[in-house]
């Protein structure tokens, strides 16, 4: 199997849009299951094993929450 390529992408979405991911990852996470999203027209696939957090962080000028998720790739 190929090694995925690096990627860091960020994307805003109009608030019922977010609103909508948002539930539905609250619902597979209720539910213990994987969770799949597409970002940058490629589909992710988010197991249910992986580490949710929430960072949090300040500036002078603003301040930023990112919710997180984190999990490795098999080899």
């Amino acid at each position: 199997m190929r090694a995925k390529a690096r990627k860091d992408i960020q994307k805003s979405y109009p608030l019922p849009q977010f609103i909508a991911k948002l539930r539905r990852l609250a619902d597979a996470l209720e539910r213990d299951r994987r969770f799949e999203i597409q970002i940058d027209g490629e589909r992710i696939s988010v197991p249910a094993r992986a580490v949710y957090n929430v960072e949090h962080e300040r500036t002078q000028k603003d301040e930023e929450i990112e919710f997180q998720i984190k999990w490795s790739n098999p080899r």
